[in-house]
């Protein structure tokens, strides 16, 4: 057919009509959307949940020692008196340590495993960081004990020695206590750290890196000014996400703390965390309040961890909004 003859409009081929989605993909539509809602509004419901039944669970103890109880550092359970003071501060001052210990540490594996390293050996030292991860944390408790505590017995005396004069290094050699905590903490969240710095700095587009080098900086300076602040997001992420590990960490912290429930700034005195203690005297408790009081400690944790969770969350968002 010549082309004069596709020109004319009784001659050209008919355009197919574009399907419509008719009633029944409407349906499945709301009906997908709706069950995503569900599924999202039920995670709200059950940590409103948790909430209500650790706030009922726990009434007599507020009800007896009301705001004091989060700021007295007595726990007798002969006498019916107790305070989470000593389990909070045992808490945060081991997860801030264990969290000062694993950043650099797991940022800097991060960088060299997606920046300087091979693709072979990146690969191969993910694999194994993984393995690290999947180790339960009995096990590095048991590490702790057996190995880090008798280490730690002997190097204490040199860091007293050396460094006495801070309050930290104070007090007697105990080779288990704050200290030995921090490092187990910092092993269990080292691997979440680095994994997920790792997939984080991967993800940097490739033409702004080429495009710095190509411009005469440095791998250090394409690391520094392209990588991290791109990255800087998804790594506060995930510290915060270790953060959160760290917080409610149980038997490897139980292990080598020492569990003594008394506020002292060495790093080598005993401590306690708030969920070491109600692991070791849940199964114990005899009277209501010492039961209620562990329970209160419980939330005390869990509005813990919110805090930190909400304070992730600003974090993040302004540090999009800043590298955005």
């Amino acid at each position: 057919m010549s082309a004069e003859a596709l020109a004319r409009p009784e001659n050209r081929p008919a355009l197919k009509a574009i399907p419509v989605a008719g009633p029944r993909e409407q349906a499945g539509d709301r009906l997908f959307r709706w069950s995503l809602l569900l599924f999202a509004l039920s995670v709200v419901v059950l940590a409103g949940l948790v909430a209500w039944k650790l706030i009922a669970g726990s009434l007599m103890t507020w009800k007896a020692f009301g705001w004091r109880f989060l700021f007295s550092s007595a726990w007798d359970p002969v006498n019916d008196k107790f305070g989470a003071l000593p389990f909070i501060y045992g808490t945060l001052v081991s997860s801030a340590l264990a969290l000062l210990l694993a950043l650099p540490l797991g940022a800097g594996s991060a960088i060299f495993l997606a920046e300087l390293a091979p693709r072979r050996v990146s690969d191969v030292c993910t694999f194994l960081i993984e393995l690290l991860a999947a180790v339960p944390s009995v096990i590095l408790g048991l590490i702790g004990i057996f190995a880090l505590a008798p280490f730690l017995s002997a190097v204490e005396p040199w860091l007293t020695k050396r460094l006495g004069f801070l309050p930290l290094f104070q007090g007697a050699p105990y080779g288990v206590g704050m200290l030995a905590a921090g490092i187990i903490l910092a092993l269990m969240i080292l691997p979440y750290i680095t994994i997920v710095s790792r997939e984080v700095l991967l993800g940097v587009p490739r033409p702004l890196k080429e495009g710095v080098l190509a411009l005469g900086a440095t791998r250090w300076e394409m690391v520094t000014r392209v990588s991290l602040p791109y990255s800087a997001p998804g790594i506060a992420g995930a510290v915060f996400l270790s953060l959160g590990r760290a917080l409610g960490e149980t038997m490897a912290v139980t292990m080598v703390i020492g569990n003594t429930p008394k506020i002292s700034a060495s790093l080598f005195q005993p401590g306690y965390t708030m969920a070491a203690v109600i692991a070791n005297e849940l199964a114990e408790a005899v009277s209501d309040l010492h039961l209620q009081s562990l329970i209160a400690i419980g939330l005390t944790l869990f509005g813990v961890t919110i805090l930190v969770n909400a304070a992730a969350r600003l974090m993040l968002l302004r540090l999009s909004k800043r590298h955005s």
